[in-house]
């Protein structure tokens, strides 16, 4: 069943304070220790715990955790993947790209069985030490928590591999928000196209994508817009939403001011079968590409000379949002986040004395 231990030398090991360790051999056939028991009780439990859980395995299925815990990384992580379909196409191909420059070269030949907290250490370290950004960093790591944590859902691993690690620590930067008088700057300089674009990203919080999507047809009240996909930038095709399933959507305040900005593009240049508004000479979608040699001309003769990118109008809207006292969870729904927690992590900031606000309210009722 396996044994218990302490590894100092005290000459009276039963009366002295050191903890207790056990050795054991696991479902791979592998000798593990553990080690942190107060008592031989505790040890004689714990032990008592893992053969039993052995015993009541059945055969078939305890051959089925050996076999899935010799599988390489790399396979298996092919094989997850292929199986998130909640996954939009741009989730997809950042998660090839984090597996290939990041994930992969250090663990991709490396056996399921075999990771263990030190390995995951070892894995941040390196990415420490080869200057990885820390968003970048943060990113990797939660791919492979991802794939890690369903192998060991099957059985892979037999202990949890992130027991005891600490992830890499990545705070937002402060994020760049344009004037108002460079968004009107902006749209006197742009297209009729990117002008539809400027107001639906920082009159609405729309990403990128879900601007290309524009839509006559989503305008489902005076004030509300329905988003209901993204155009993928890169494939020009229509895809789900992130962070969505196909077919889940999201309502968001619509100002007269982006209404009006979509009732004129439309009479302009009319909308296709399906609704939809921004187009090219050579494709029924933008993408990316057409986005940023329009964003680059139209900065320019607006003469802006601050970084600003499209993505900047989203956290114009975030700021507009939160300034006017909209509740943040309503700013997180808005912006389509998955939680709360990256809301607050970015625009915490940009609710300038809430603290002393609650407190004048507070006081009003005292």
């Amino acid at each position: 069943m396996g044994s218990f231990h302490k590894s100092c030398g005290c000459a009276r090991q039963g009366r002295c304070p050191h903890p207790y360790a056990i050795r054991y051999r696991d479902a791979m056939g592998r000798q593990r220790e553990e080690t942190g028991f107060a008592t031989q009780q505790d040890a004689l439990d714990r032990l008592t715990k893992l053969y039993d859980e052995r015993r009541n395995t059945p055969r078939d299925q305890a051959e089925l955790k050996r076999r899935l815990g010799k599988q390489r990384f790399g396979e298996h992580a092919a094989s997850w993947i292929t199986r998130q379909r909640h996954y939009a196409d741009g989730s997809v191909r950042t998660v090839h790209q984090l597996l290939q420059s990041q994930i992969l070269p250090a663990l991709g030949s490396r056996r399921l069985y075999t990771f263990t907290p030190t390995v995951i250490d070892d894995f941040i370290m390196s990415m420490e030490e080869r200057n990885v950004g820390l968003a970048t960093q943060q990113n990797a790591f939660d791919t492979l928590k991802k794939i890690l944590l369903d192998a060991r859902r099957k059985g892979a691993i037999p202990e949890d591999p992130f027991d005891g690690v600490i992830a890499p620590g990545y705070i937002p930067r402060p994020v760049t928000i344009p004037t108002l008088d460079e968004i009107h700057a902006l749209k006197d300089a742009a297209s009729d196209g990117l002008r539809l674009l400027i107001d639906l990203m920082s009159g609405c919080g729309h990403r990128n994508g879900e601007a290309y999507a524009a839509n006559i047809e989503r305008v489902v009240a005076d004030d509300v817009y329905r988003i209901t996909e993204q155009i993928d930038g890169v494939k020009r095709t229509p895809s789900r939403l992130k962070h969505r399933k196909a077919g889940e959507f999201r309502e968001v305040p619509l100002p007269s001011v982006v209404r009006e900005s979509l009732l004129t593009y439309a009479k302009k240049y009319g909308a296709d079968s399906h609704g939809y508004l921004l187009r090219t000479q050579r494709s029924p979608y933008w993408a990316h590409t057409t986005l940023q040699y329009q964003w680059s001309a139209a900065r320019k003769r607006a003469g802006i000379t601050r970084k600003l990118n499209p993505y900047s109008l989203r956290h114009y809207f975030a700021s507009n949002c939160l300034s006017k006292g909209i509740p943040i969870t309503d700013v997180a729904e808005w912006m389509g986040h998955k939680n709360i927690i990256m809301t607050f992590k970015i625009y915490r900031h940009l609710m300038p004395a809430s603290i002393g606000r609650a407190a004048k309210a507070l006081n009003e009722s005292l």
